[in-house]
């Protein structure tokens, strides 16, 4: 009678390490995507005109904000 209780604490184990692992999972994706809402990135320096940079291949803001 001990090996139907084995395989059951074996179960819960596993169940238990997917779980834990499931957990970690969705909470990186939730940092992920409040990070990304509520972080404003500073301006930097980039070219404001075509061409304006050593050897005319400086890329530039698609749409500057700054």
């Amino acid at each position: 009678m001990a090996a139907p209780q084995r395989r059951t604490r074996i179960r819960l184990i596993v169940g238990a390490c997917i779980a834990v692992g499931l957990a970690v999972f969705v909470a990186a994706n939730v940092h992920l995507v409040y990070v990304s809402v509520t972080s404003q990135p500073d301006c930097v320096a980039h070219a404001k005109e075509t061409g304006s940079g050593p050897a005319r291949t400086v890329y530039r803001a698609a749409r500057s904000s700054c």
